[in-house]
């Protein structure tokens, strides 16, 4: 049993893609266009579990960027 994916809200998908895949070096595992949203996963080299990238929508959503672990590692 394993973890396959975990979502983190970003500001914008390419943005959240040049930080992940550019900066901490992960693979862009999946990049699929849905129409008004995309379907991204990252994952660090090797290993099971990554995160899909959802685009923040409202307000509430942008808020949350950075603190989705409420103040705690996570």
């Amino acid at each position: 049993m394993h973890l396959s994916a975990i979502t983190l809200i970003v500001p914008d998908y390419d943005a959240g893609i040049d930080f992940y895949c550019g900066v901490m070096g992960f693979d862009l595992t999946e990049d699929v266009d849905q129409g008004r949203k995309r379907w991204v996963r990252v994952t660090p080299p090797g290993a099971q579990t990554g995160f899909i990238l959802a685009r923040a929508d409202d307000d509430q959503q942008k808020a949350a960027i950075g603190k989705q672990g409420a103040g705690r590692v996570w």
